[in-house]
């Protein structure tokens, strides 16, 4: 169990990680937050949480870093979802499935930075949007995890219709990941009903992301398919 301040110290710390892409120290910390906590306090709660397994050094680095077990932390605890008006990302009302599908997609990967996935199970059709977007995050700048992210994405194809889903959003970070080959990276999906048919939407990045931004938006497309296949079976009934 963390304590409250345990808890203060380690929501700070992803969210710091997440906006600066940096190792955060102690030092830094406490500069950059004025929470009343003194430097030695900070510095000896910085090694209790790297203990507990919520930190971790990289390298010869100064600072650390979450692990896969605080961004879990975070997500459980302190996630502020983003909702998003979807019906604003299409702008129009779209009733042909593969235009419907491939503007949405478009949209949320320009919004998320991320890779964004989608899967038509009757017609077996994989669309992906955001390449572009997501390779300028800085992990990528080794090309290791590029390549890393490509053999994530070759299995996920594979194997996605493999995945016991249903409309409640799944999100698997780092280990957690189901995919052998996603073990650096983030999986938020869901499976959803579009236009009379199954379908699947995926969101895959560094496990450095805005989760509350990211969760929000696969959130939002799960509420806005739910809406909009009630209104079609009101129609009709």
């Amino acid at each position: 169990m963390l304590t409250k301040r345990q808890e203060e110290i380690l929501k700070w710390v992803v969210k710091d990680y997440i906006e600066l892409a940096r190792p955060i120290s102690s030092e830094f910390f406490e500069k950059r937050h004025n929470l009343k906590i003194s430097p030695p306090t900070i510095r000896l709660e910085f090694q209790r949480l790297t203990k507990q397994g919520f930190l971790e050094k990289p390298h010869i680095s100064a600072g650390r870093i979450p692990t896969d077990k605080a961004y879990r932390y975070f997500v459980d605890n302190f996630l502020e979802e983003k909702i998003f008006e979807i019906e604003k990302l299409i702008n129009e009302r779209i009733d042909e499935k593969l235009k419907l599908f491939q503007t949405l997609i478009k949209s949320l990967a320009q919004i998320s930075k991320s890779l964004i996935f989608g899967y038509l199970e009757k017609e077996k059709m994989v669309f992906k949007e955001g390449w572009e977007e997501v390779l300028k995050e800085p992990e990528f700048l080794d090309k290791e995890c590029v390549f890393r992210f490509l053999d994530f994405l070759e299995e996920l194809e594979k194997e996605i219709s493999d995945l016991k889903l249903n409309s409640a959003i799944k999100i698997y970070i780092g280990r957690e990941n189901p995919f052998k080959k996603g073990k650096d990276f983030t999986l938020i999906v869901s499976k959803l009903k579009i236009l009379q048919s199954s379908g699947i939407f995926a969101l895959c990045g560094p496990k450095r992301m805005d989760y509350n931004k990211n969760i929000g938006l696969i959130e939002s497309v799960r509420r806005y398919f739910e809406k909009y296949d009630r209104g079609r079976t009101k129609k009709g009934s």
